[in-house]
This record gives structure tokens, C-alpha cells and sequence, in this order.
């Protein structure tokens, strides 16, 4: 039994279902077999897109406004997103049909799940984790995603020259992050001068970065590029 318990996989999030509304619901049932992808078989991604592109995963993208703003700004590329919960993926779909997005495919499950056992080694292009959570008290950093191991996985799965671009505003964090990153022998830092690079202009500010910003809250973005 203890045994047990110490290998017990440490989940990086809480599923908090929260409410769902009558139009995300609609749109989790009409809409996942056109945009949903199975978590339970490697992922065909050319044949899931239906062509070979640059391709950019998004883990956590909790109400999918920055993914479907950059989807549709780029259409050129392809978009993967995983989330749990079921209201964020709901509303996500949402924008989709919207605004004819048809490059962003989704999975609803955990991530590491997902890169371990979906996503083909030197598939991506672009890997981004925005805003996940900081689990801010220091008996719950060991829930924090960004550590060795997870940075390793990530590793494997971008292309040479890939990105990797994280952003946090939490100081802490991201000087967690930055630590985990320089202590990798798989990439190296891609801001010219200081530890911290500038939001590049693929990433969307969104209504909660806004929010923080009129509360005096910094933004740290890193973005590293895979050796």
C-alpha cells in the first residue's frame, strides 16, 4: 500500500467541472466529431488535418479564446488543444463554428497522457502553456506542470528548432520555470538580452491578462527553442 501510494501520479490540475451551458453542451455534442481526437490511439495528425503544416499544441487552454484568435490568424498551421474541463473545451468549439475555424483539433484529457501515448516524437513545432496553474502554496509546487521530467517529455515531442513559449504571472513561477529550462540540456534561451522575453505576437493578450494588467500584474513570458 505505500508503495502504492508513492508512485501515484501527481496530477497538475483539479477537475472542477463548474457550470456548463445549454449552448456548450450543444456544441460538445454536435461539434466533437468534426474537431474532438480520441485519447486512447496514436494520432494520424496528417490524416486528422487533412495536409502537412507547421503544427503548434496549446496544453490547457482553458476557455480557448488566445487558440482560436491564433487559429484564425494563422491559418497555415495547425492547432492542437488539451483541456479537462468540459465548459472551456464547450466554449472553444463555440468559436470554432463561429468563425469557420477548421485548422484546431482537440483533446479532452490529461496532457501528459496525451504526449506519452498520442502524439508522435518530433511532431510539433511550437509547444505553449499559458497561465497554467501556479499552485501558489509551497506544499502544492509539486503539483506545478513545469518540471524535469515534463520538460523532458515536451522535449521529445518538438521538432529541432521547435518552440517551446511559456507565460506565467507569477513571479515565482516563473522563476521556477526558468530554472527547470536552464537546467535542460534540450534547449536553449531565445531572448536576445534578460531572462525573460518579450510576448511575441502570436500570443493573444487576453481578457484576463487585461484584467491583471489594470491590477498592477506583471506577465512573464520564456521561450525557448529545442536543440
Amino acid at each position: 500500500m505505500n508503495n502504492e501510494r508513492h508512485h501515484r501520479t501527481i496530477r497538475s490540475f483539479v477537475r472542477r467541472e463548474g457550470r456548463i451551458t445549454r449552448g456548450q453542451q450543444r456544441a460538445l455534442d454536435e461539434l466533437w466529431p468534426k474537431y474532438g481526437i480520441a485519447a486512447d490511439t496514436p494520432a494520424d495528425l496528417d490524416r486528422l488535418f487533412g495536409r502537412a503544416a507547421p503544427r503548434t499544441l496549446e496544453i490547457g487552454f482553458g476557455n480557448g479564446e488566445a487558440l482560436a484568435e491564433m487559429a484564425g490568424q494563422q491559418p497555415d498551421h495547425d492547432f492542437i488543444g488539451i483541456e479537462v474541463h468540459r465548459p472551456g473545451v464547450g466554449h472553444l468549439l463555440q468559436l470554432l463554428e463561429q468563425r469557420g475555424i477548421d485548422n484546431v483539433r482537440i483533446y479532452r484529457a490529461d496532457a501528459v497522457k496525451v504526449l506519452k501515448e498520442c502524439l508522435p516524437d518530433g511532431s510539433l513545432d511550437r509547444v505553449l502553456l499559458f497561465f497554467p496553474d501556479p499552485w501558489h502554496k509551497k506544499r502544492h509546487h509539486k503539483r506545478r506542470i513545469v518540471q524535469p521530467a515534463f520538460i523532458q517529455l515536451l522535449g521529445k515531442k518538438l521538432k529541432v528548432g521547435g518552440i517551446l513559449h511559456m507565460a506565467t504571472d507569477w513571479e515565482d513561477y516563473a522563476e521556477h520555470m526558468l530554472a527547470v529550462m536552464q537546467a535542460s540540456g534540450d534547449f536553449r534561451k531565445c531572448a536576445g538580452t534578460g531572462e525573460y522575453s518579450p510576448r511575441p505576437d502570436y500570443r493573444p493578450v487576453t481578457k484576463f491578462e487585461q484584467r491583471g494588467r489594470r491590477l498592477g500584474h506583471d506577465v512573464w513570458d520564456l521561450v525557448f527553442e529545442r536543440l
